[in-house]
């Protein structure tokens, strides 16, 4: 009679915490884009690095897939037609000038209460009706109906949506930097940060060293910082993001595979988009994929990512992927180390292990 494997231990929201000096939570980005510190623990033996050895650590013929929404400046203030100020994110753009938005305001307005952003259309802003909660009544976000196109509304009023941790007002600096390279596809209100690092001169030394790239893109909402509030952390309802895997990215990964290269995700949003289209067979539409420890991964060989906040569904996700005790040596290593922390911070690499 042979007896089945032990089930893996239920893992608790406790079980991602750890204490992180406030020092750490990098307030800006480093002077240049490859010259963050790398934490390279894609192996047992840890090794601290700079962002730029990155090409020494793939091979020929791996590939790396990037995330290449482009963050809009979604922070828009204004105030109601009874005068109390208020403060929109817009989450997503749908058709007909039409938005979904986080909204910070005292009092909120009812629907059909119209208010007047950056002024109102009659003095140089434009105007915001609102027609409900999304996705449905109890929904936490709004439905607005804006006066103009949403996009250019962003560009011309809007704020560079930085992360609560981040204590300054957006600057011209940030309105470069808090954004890649690549970025293409408008729609995101935070940065897929792991790719913050990667600039055109390592661009081409991956390239130079036979590495492939590939693009995915999920636009990223202000869910990703939303904290996990349960024990239990199969009680979190996940945010939805909208994502898509394009018909040339799903071939190179096929290419990728059958030649025994490793699939390299820049970042979580990128192991997100990947694993979500596997696993329901879907290319685009929306996601709330939760990955934690258990997960089985179908697509995704290697990692770059930053250091994520203490219990936070990212820490769940890096946990899941190289494991839950490697992934907690490797954040004691970084604070004892003084890696810098969250966006505007370091990365580590990661080689995906089996389940805990």
């Amino acid at each position: 009679m042979t007896s089945s494997a032990p089930a893996p231990r239920p893992f608790t929201l406790s079980d991602f915490d750890f204490e992180l000096p406030p020092e750490l939570i990098a307030q800006h980005p480093a002077a240049q884009r490859s010259g963050s510190r790398l934490l390279d623990g894609s192996a047992a033996t840890v090794v601290d690095r700079i962002f730029h050895e990155l090409p020494d650590l793939l091979g020929a013929g791996d590939l790396l897939v990037f995330n290449d929404t482009k963050v809009v400046k979604a922070r828009i203030f204004g105030e109601k037609a009874t005068g109390g100020k208020l403060e929109l994110l817009i989450e997503r753009v749908l058709p007909g000038h039409q938005v979904v938005a986080h909204m910070k305001v005292s009092k909120k307005p009812l629907v059909g209460g119209k208010m007047l952003m950056m002024g109102g259309a009659q003095n140089g802003g434009f105007d915001a009706t609102l027609l409900g909660r999304w996705p449905d009544e109890n929904g936490q976000l709004f439905h607005l109906q804006l006066s103009d196109e949403p996009h250019a509304l962003m560009e011309k009023h809007g704020h560079v949506p930085l992360p609560p941790y981040i204590a300054h007002t957006d600057t011209a600096e940030d309105a470069q930097r808090y954004q890649t390279v690549f970025a293409r596809a408008p729609g995101a209100v935070a940065a897929p940060t792991a790719a913050l690092h990667f600039d055109e001169a390592l661009l081409a030394q991956l390239q130079a060293r036979g590495v492939q790239r590939a693009s995915v893109t999920l636009h990223v909402g202000a869910g990703t910082f939303q904290p996990v509030k349960t024990e239990n952390i199969a009680e979190h309802t996940m945010h939805r993001e909208w994502y898509e895997v394009p018909e040339a990215t799903q071939q190179a990964i096929a290419e990728c595979k059958a030649r025994g290269g490793k699939v390299v995700a820049v970042g979580t949003t990128t192991v997100r988009t990947l694993e979500s289209w596997a696993k329901f067979d879907q290319a685009s539409g929306d996601t709330q994929i939760f990955i934690t420890p258990g997960f089985e991964f179908q697509v995704v060989d290697r990692l770059v990512t930053n250091f994520h906040l203490p219990k936070s569904t990212l820490m769940m996700l890096v946990s899941a992927f190289a494991g839950y005790e490697h992934i907690m040596g490797l954040y004691r290593h970084a604070i004892a180390n003084q890696y810098r922390f969250f966006s505007y911070g370091d990365a580590m690499l990661l080689t995906r292990t089996p389940m805990d």
